[in-house]
């Protein structure tokens, strides 16, 4: 299965209303990021253990790991999380960033130093999010 396949199938698999606001947010992501690489991760280890959600991501940028090793990563992801979704903005320098930045004009919505989580599109202001995840590109490596 390819990773369009995988990414069609994981959206599919959520409930519907989730389902829809995931369609919809992968729709405003690859309009921000046309061509775009697309990833897919299961969630799962070396092990095939679940380690975390499954999640899509968009972009690349190339990440430096405690290691020393750098690979290729994604720039912004999404997951369905138990209560909503997740939208993540990686290679931020700024851990306080987001939340200082859009946190107050985003809406129903936490964020951290690289995730937005939020119950359903409806809560958030949709072009506050945009603006992040622009912003965000522009800070990938």
């Amino acid at each position: 299965m390819d990773v369009q396949e995988q990414i069609k199938e994981y959206i599919a698999s959520q409930p519907e209303a989730k389902r829809a606001d995931m369609e919809e947010l992968h729709r405003i992501i690859l309009g921000i990021m046309p061509g775009c690489k697309t990833w897919f991760l299961d969630g799962k280890n070396s092990e095939n253990k679940t380690v975390s959600n499954p999640n899509i991501g968009y972009g690349v940028q190339t990440m430096k790991y405690a290691d020393g090793k750098t690979r290729e990563f994604y720039q912004i992801g999404m997951s369905a999380n138990t209560t909503g979704i997740s939208a993540y903005i990686l290679g931020i320098e700024d851990k306080k960033y987001l939340a200082e930045t859009y946190g107050k004009d985003l809406g129903k919505a936490s964020v951290s130093g690289y995730c937005i989580k939020f119950k359903a599109l409806k809560d958030i202001n949709i072009e506050v999010l945009e603006a992040a995840i622009r912003y965000g590109i522009t800070q990938s490596r």
